[in-house]
Order: structure tokens, then C-alpha cells, then sequence
């Protein structure tokens, strides 16, 4: 005879995990950490300032701004975005490793430092983050046009914007290098100016495997199992790793020769799963035409300079960074003085 009770619901169980941050359950449901799952003290001598700002208040999207306190003594500050890693799951502006990269940014480039949020997968899954990144600069413009937050009006020197990710942020970045890459684009961004690009150890990616990628090490700070976790987790549900978001050159990506790219330095580590698939996408551009470099920090693994902000790697990224901003420095002095803009 057939038992009248009701058969009881599976046992709830994790079936996805991002660094002991984000869970995901057999149910759907999603459980997110607010702290990173490592211990990172905030290394914060004084000598930058910072402060928190919302850009999507209907979306609870905010972002960190950081000058050096300073910045009266310096003029007008570049002003330089930094979206942040994560696989598109995980991360914040308000993670100490974050935070600590941004303090480091702001007072060695003498910079005025933009760090977004932006929404996270599964939750929201792409291409939700790349539509934030694009907003949040957009915010940049819409600040200058007068009313905006105060920071932006005494001391950023709009004719000098840079965009930066790291990992995930990294491939943020060339989708806004993609989108502002035209006389439409820039129109969008005015007064405000995109001087250069520079993707720390995008997060791309694609159905075959690179070498990198098929000999990078279990024990790695990023391995095959999570690199495949974020994009399972972060692309469209039945998407593959050719999706146009993931793989700029994969089946259905828009093509790129027609893109306006602003000078663009693509840094890769020696030890970084990643390594391989970034190097082919510096190649593929700069055949192009595009104005792209690669730095190649050997023996470096993925996220070497937010791991570490202060490592002697660290200190030379820096510097690179540096003189990009100071060669843009130059040519829009020059052009200033020649009545250009």
C-alpha cells in the first residue's frame, strides 16, 4: 500500500563554491560572505583620501574614490578607473586586497582613482557586468557636466581618463574600449576623454583550451576547476566559453578592426593560467594596427599586484603604468596649447 506522506524535499547542499565567498545550492539559492575569504590587512599611511559614492542608486551600485590628500599641491589628477577581479562572482571596492591596490594607484600615479562595483553572477549574469562598467563611466560624464560630486569638479582633469580591471575588470575593460571606440562613443563620454587601457590579466576565455590553460598546476592561485566555476556560473545559462563576452574572437564577437582603441597595455603573468589566451589577444590587435603592448611579468601568477601591492613586481607595474599616464600627460598639454580641444 502506498504511504499517504509526502516524500521530503532533498537535503539542501552546496554545489558550487567560489573561494568560500559565494555558494550556490541545489535548490538555486545563493549565499554570498560579505568579507573575502583571506586575511588582508589594509595598509593605509594617510597620505590618500578616499570616500564612497553611488553611480546606480536604483541598482545599489556604488563606487571608491581615492585622491592624494595632496592633490591641491598637483593640479588636476588623472583620473584613472580600476574595476575589480573575480570571475564575475565574487569581489568588491571594499575588499582590503582592493582597497590596498587603489591606496598604492592614487599615490604613485598622483591619480584620482575610480573603483566600481558591479553586479555579480549568478545573480546577474553577463553581459550585466559589462553594462555597469560602461555606466559607471558614463557617471564620470554626467559629473562633469556640472551639479556633480564635488571631488570631480576641483580636481580631475578630464581630458586624461584611463581604464584598468584586473581579471574580470580586465575584460571589462575591452568591452568599454570596444563601446567608446568610435566618434559615437567618445561623443557619449564628453567633456570627459579615455587616454588609454590597460587590462591586468584579462579574464578571457574560449572552448579550446591554450597551453597555459591545459598545464596550469592544481595548486594554482587560479586553476582549470575555478576558471571553468566563474564562467559556467557567470555566462549566459547553455553559453560556452566562445560567447562573444568571454572570447573576443570567438564565433558571434563583433569584429574588431574597425575599433578606435586608445594606446592599450595588456600585462600578463609568466605563471597565469591566462597567460596564453591574453598574449594571442595582444597579437590579434596589434596585427590590426591597434595601439597595443604587452608586459610579460615572468614568474608572476594571476593577481600578482593585489595580492601583493608592495612586491618589487608590483613597484615595476607601477612604474609602467606611470609612464603611460605621463606620455598621455604630454600630448594633451601639446594639444592644449595648440587649441586642439
Amino acid at each position: 500500500m502506498a504511504s499517504s506522506e509526502a516524500a521530503a524535499p532533498p537535503a539542501r547542499r552546496v554545489v558550487d563554491e567560489c573561494r568560500g565567498v559565494l555558494f550556490v545550492y541545489n535548490d538555486g539559492t545563493v549565499e554570498r560572505r560579505a568579507a573575502p575569504g583571506f586575511a588582508t590587512p589594509v595598509r593605509d599611511d594617510g597620505s590618500v583620501e578616499w570616500k564612497d559614492a553611488a553611480f546606480d542608486a536604483a541598482r545599489g551600485l556604488g563606487l571608491r574614490l581615492y585622491r592624494p590628500r595632496d592633490w591641491e599641491r598637483r593640479g588636476r589628477l588623472p583620473v584613472f578607473f580600476y574595476y575589480h577581479g573575480g570571475g564575475f562572482c565574487i569581489g568588491s571596492r571594499a575588499w582590503p586586497n582592493c582597497q590596498n591596490y587603489c591606496l598604492r594607484l592614487a599615490a604613485d600615479l598622483g591619480a584620482l582613482v575610480v573603483a566600481p562595483d558591479y553586479r555579480l553572477a549568478p545573480e546577474h549574469r553577463l553581459p550585466a557586468a559589462i553594462d555597469d562598467g560602461a555606466a559607471a563611466v558614463l557617471w564620470l560624464a554626467v559629473q562633469a557636466r556640472g551639479g556633480g560630486d564635488p571631488w570631480i569638479a576641483e580636481s580631475a582633469d578630464l581630458a586624461r581618463v584611463f581604464v584598468s580591471g584586473d581579471s574580470a575588470g580586465g575584460t571589462i575593460a575591452h568591452h568599454l574600449a570596444v563601446r567608446f571606440g568610435s566618434p559615437a562613443g567618445r561623443a557619449e563620454l564628453a567633456p570627459a576623454a579615455v587616454r588609454g587601457y590597460v587590462q591586468l590579466m584579462p579574464f578571457f576565455g574560449g572552448a579550446e583550451r591554450t597551453r597555459s590553460e591545459a598545464e596550469c598546476p592544481d595548486d594554482a592561485f587560479l586553476n582549470r576547476p575555478l576558471n571553468d566555476r566563474y564562467w559556467r556560473l557567470s555566462l549566459p545559462e547553455g553559453a560556452t566559453a566562445d560567447h562573444p563576452v568571454a572570447n573576443p574572437f570567438g564565433p558571434g564577437a563583433p569584429p574588431l578592426e574597425a575599433v578606435e582603441m586608445a594606446p592599450t597595455v595588456v600585462v600578463v603573468g609568466g605563471r597565469d593560467i591566462l597567460h596564453d589566451r591574453a598574449v594571442d589577444y595582444a597579437a590579434r590587435l596589434k596585427a590590426m594596427g591597434k595601439p597595443v603592448e604587452v608586459r610579460d611579468f615572468e614568474g608572476q601568477q594571476h593577481g600578482f599586484f593585489t595580492i601583493d601591492p608592495w612586491s618589487d613586481a608590483s613597484g615595476e607595474l607601477m612604474r609602467v603604468i606611470k609612464r603611460g599616464a605621463e606620455s598621455s600627460r604630454i600630448v594633451v598639454e601639446n594639444s592644449r596649447k595648440n587649441n586642439i580641444f
